[in-house]
């Protein structure tokens, strides 16, 4: 049976689970400052409306998280020489360890991504993991990401 995630939109409900996976080992490793997180996702029907949040869902059991904003309303400034207008960023993460190495990734990635190509002023997506995350970095140069050695991000450009 080949994978299946759904992208629904985070609820406040969400929040205990969200925050348990936060603080498991193999997402604390670069989900740091987890404080930061879960203020953002507190507020995210005001300070971060920007946001778009998902809990992602594979035969309707929560999974994983994951998020998609326009990088130019984020305050950031870690783009390099890229364009600001038209330049979305995600974040992603499965949180039971079960759902780790099947290539769930690539799917929350595909799926983040067919939601930005519907935005209409999306032109190209950055994301910056820790170069040490090998697998965050697999998989987008999986899903046609490729480094962007001067700027450091890992860029695809949206047809």
């Amino acid at each position: 049976m080949p994978l299946s995630v759904i992208l629904r939109p985070m609820l406040v409900s969400d929040l205990p689970l969200f925050q348990e996976w936060l603080f498991v080992p193999h997402v604390a490793a670069w989900y740091h400052e987890p404080e930061d997180w879960i203020f953002e996702v507190e507020h995210q029907d005001d300070e971060f409306a920007f946001v778009r949040h998902f809990i992602v869902e594979s035969a309707g059991n929560p999974v994983g998280f994951c998020q998609y904003y326009p990088y130019w309303l984020s305050g950031e400034d870690w783009h390099g020489t890229i364009p600001l207008k038209g330049t979305y960023s995600i974040d992603y993460l499965i949180g039971e360890k079960a759902f780790l190495g099947k290539g769930y990734g690539t799917q929350i990635i595909l799926a983040l991504l067919e939601k930005i190509r519907s935005e209409t002023d999306a032109a190209r997506v950055i994301v910056q993991p820790e170069p040490e995350n090998q697998a965050s970095c697999g998989v987008l140069r999986a899903v046609g990401f490729a480094f962007d050695e001067e700027n450091g991000v890992y860029l695809l450009t949206l047809s």
